[in-house]
């Protein structure tokens, strides 16, 4: 528990901090997005096919923060930062960039407690290294689509 104590508090904390793009309406929509995005896919990787869970098998009070207020802020930051009007080749390495930490910090929460506190059932890394990216992409697409309705007002 203490890793995604941590966690919570370093990546909202920066996300926040740093933030310069999104708007406070921009942020709801992403927190919102991000948290159904992530209970619709955590419902059948993790409690209908046990690929994966957070703390033990089930339905857990402890895994609350990770679905509610871990990953909303790291998508923030991916979209705050992301290079907007640049070339193809360098939105695409950020987006390597990305899938590298996502990938580098998902490793770390696999370690014992008190430090990690998610666990694989079938699923590897290896997955995710595939899954992640499209995930990043339609983050990025939900937020263009939030601009543009906002600009068709």
């Amino acid at each position: 528990m203490v890793g995604l104590i941590l966690a919570v508090i370093l990546f909202n904390g920066l996300a926040f901090k740093t933030n310069r793009r999104l708007t406070g309406n921009h942020i709801i929509h992403i927190w919102a997005f991000t948290v159904a995005l992530q209970l619709l896919s955590d419902t059948f990787i993790d409690l209908k096919y046990h690929g994966y869970w957070y703390f033990t098998r089930g339905i857990d009070w402890r895994s609350i923060p990770a679905l509610l207020v871990l990953i909303p802020p790291v998508n923030m930051m991916f979209i705050n930062w992301y290079p907007f009007g640049r070339r193809l080749i360098e939105r695409m390495r950020y987006i390597i960039y990305w899938v590298v930490f996502i990938m580098s910090y998902e490793l770390i929460t696999l370690l014992p407690e008190p430090w990690g506190y998610f666990h694989y059932g079938w699923w590897r890394i290896w997955y995710a290294i595939v899954v992640d990216p499209f995930l990043l992409l339609v983050v990025l697409n939900y937020y263009k689509f939030i601009c543009k309705m906002e600009k068709a007002k």
